[in-house]
């Protein structure tokens, strides 16, 4: 497919065009060419959603200055870290990366319900989540 003037002046910019005109040409083309399709399979445009893993937080001694990657989806066999089971089973859902600012034991969440994410507040002993099955949407 050859690209008219027009659109081209995008992927080298000049003197006078704006960066407006220059998005609205990447869109367009984008549009033309569309995702391809293993692209969407693995990477949807909607994530799915967190599962319960467990229904009781995990206590954990984290290392200061370590990095860590707390599972989102609940689909860990490695809970409350990530294993990549998000990737495999295209949930979409990435990693909460952290750095431990000083060592100590936490309680990490495993219901995936929490809203200070990755650390458990209590939000496991709710009625909502204690129904749940394991492995189920909340």
């Amino acid at each position: 497919m050859e690209l008219p003037d027009s659109e081209s002046v995008c992927l080298f910019p000049q003197a006078g065009v704006q960066h407006q005109s220059c998005l609205h040409t990447l869109q367009t083309l984008n549009q033309r060419r569309g995702i391809s399709s293993w692209l969407a399979r693995w990477f949807p445009k909607t994530p799915a959603k967190s599962v319960v893993a467990l229904k009781t937080p995990i206590k954990v001694e984290l290392v200061a200055g370590k990095t860590y990657r707390w599972c989102v989806c609940g689909r860990s066999k490695q809970q409350p870290f990530c294993d990549g089971s998000h990737f495999f089973q295209r949930t979409g859902l990435s990693p909460l990366k952290f750095k431990a600012q000083e060592t100590r034991v936490v309680a990490l969440c495993t219901c995936k319900a929490t809203q200070k994410p990755p650390y458990c507040d209590g939000t496991h002993r709710s009625e909502r989540v204690q129904k749940a099955d394991v492995g189920s949407l909340l």
